[in-house]
């Protein structure tokens, strides 16, 4: 294949809470964190010192507390997609289209490790 993958600093984490409004209290009032937008009832992200904090009730098989998602920022998201599945990493989601924001478009994939853990990869492309 040639693409020889790296990951680079943790630019995501997805906590999955009960209830988003509670949450946003405890992470924005409690811990400090600057909230960014909500895309949605359930759905909010902050700012951790240029991490982004995403914050959600349960999706598919998640549990509140027990499904904490890191997602790796990367360059070239389908081929480093590709790249790890060709290297033993089961393959969830390809890579598609998550987001559009003014600035750039959100690209997502995901990956599970050897326990089921989900990782996510993520790309910020410039819009066209």
């Amino acid at each position: 294949m040639g693409v020889n993958p790296t990951l680079s600093t943790i630019r995501q984490i997805a906590i999955t809470v009960s209830d988003v409004d509670a949450a946003l209290t405890f992470y924005c009032d409690v811990l400090g964190l600057t909230f960014l937008f909500s895309a949605g009832p359930n759905l909010a992200f902050l700012d951790a010192a240029g991490i982004r904090v995403m914050l959600s009730t349960p999706q598919g098989s998640g549990a509140v507390g027990q499904n904490s998602i890191l997602y790796f920022k990367v360059s070239d998201i389908v081929a480093v997609h590709a790249a790890l599945v060709e290297r033993g990493a089961k393959d969830e989601r390809a890579p598609q289209l998550a987001a559009k924001m003014p600035d750039h478009a959100l690209w997502t994939g995901f990956l599970r490790d050897p326990d089921g853990n989900l990782v996510g990869l993520m790309e910020e492309k410039p819009l066209l």
